[in-house]
């Protein structure tokens, strides 16, 4: 098989302008703590991604926090899209398809941990997956219906995983492969779009509250038994924030002034029965580990805060 040649908008620029990320590690605990300019702090605590001479691979699964550029290759509309400036000014210098200026969470952990950037699944010509790759998609949710037909939702990105999986024993083997997917981490973060769209005038959702979030995790959590399944052990999982202070939440409920108090209780409701669940699957599951990190402070009082010190004011 060729071996993939990294495309130009994957190199990173000889001097970097991205100031926000800090890195800690507790030599006493093996744990380091990564904390973005998202105001998300992930404690990796999973051992091999973290060593440079034999590293792990990184699959990724997501929504826009992670998505890296598959969007600019599916057939979507522009909200699912961030193709266009000013996307990536301060970092790649042109926007690349991540919903940032810069870089996203799943490039961060993947520099700290010497990889390359992980790219999209989606990009022409990727077929080396030795380093892991990126299934995350912009708008997608962990049900099929959320968007459905112009985002890649999580089911499908499994079913990308599983071709991966396939392919890769195709190159190195099933002992090899078998070998590099247990010691693989997978990065997963997706809910945000199932919540937002389950409160928008235009929804057609009759479920109470609680069988929508049965439902929603239920799928989640069917989806890491999946990867599991075809050789996954090592889980890193966002929890969600306050969905109802996210400024698309609000704007898309009816234009709210104030944080949509509905879909924070949703998201809050999620990260419980998700924690149940998830402690679950480490009882069921043969070598299955997890670290299992929290947004919630990340939008919210603090996101106003912060808008607010901006100069920014809500009319």
């Amino acid at each position: 098989m060729e071996k993939f040649t990294e495309p130009k908008f994957f190199r990173a620029p000889t001097q970097s302008r991205v100031h926000c990320v800090q890195v800690q590690h507790d030599v006493n605990s093996n744990v380091t703590i990564i904390t973005s300019c998202y105001g998300v702090t992930w404690c990796l605590s999973l051992g091999d991604i973290c060593k440079p001479k034999d590293h792990a691979a990184l699959f990724v699964f997501g929504d826009s926090l992670f998505d890296v550029g598959n969007n600019n290759y599916i057939n979507t509309s522009a909200d699912n899209q961030a193709n266009y400036s000013p996307y990536g000014e301060t970092f790649f210098n042109y926007p690349t398809g991540r919903f940032s200026d810069g870089r996203v969470l799943p490039d961060f952990i993947a520099e700290y941990a010497k990889l390359p950037l992980i790219p999209p699944y989606l990009f022409p010509g990727n077929q080396r997956y030795v380093d892991g790759v990126n299934f995350a998609s912009a708008g997608a949710g962990a049900l099929v219906e959320t968007h459905q037909g112009l985002v890649i939702d999580l089911k499908t990105q499994l079913s990308y995983f599983r071709k991966v999986s396939r392919e890769l024993k195709q190159e190195l083997g099933n002992a090899e492969t078998t070998a590099l997917l247990a010691k693989a981490v997978y990065l997963i973060n997706i809910g945000v779009n199932d919540y937002a769209i389950s409160l928008s005038e235009n929804s057609s959702n009759s479920h109470t509250a609680e069988k929508y979030v049965e439902m929603v995790v239920g799928n989640l959590t069917s989806v890491i038994k999946g990867i599991h399944e075809a050789g996954g052990r090592k889980f890193g999982v966002l929890n969600l924030p306050a969905v109802g202070c996210i400024p698309f939440v609000k704007a898309l409920v009816n234009g709210s002034k104030g944080c949509v108090e509905e879909a924070s209780a949703q998201a809050k409701l999620h990260n419980s029965v998700l924690y149940v669940e998830l402690d679950k699957l480490k009882k069921e599951l043969k070598g299955f580990k997890y670290s299992y990190k929290g947004t919630w402070h990340a939008v919210g009082a603090g996101l106003t805060e912060d808008i607010t010190a901006a100069g920014v004011k809500e009319q």
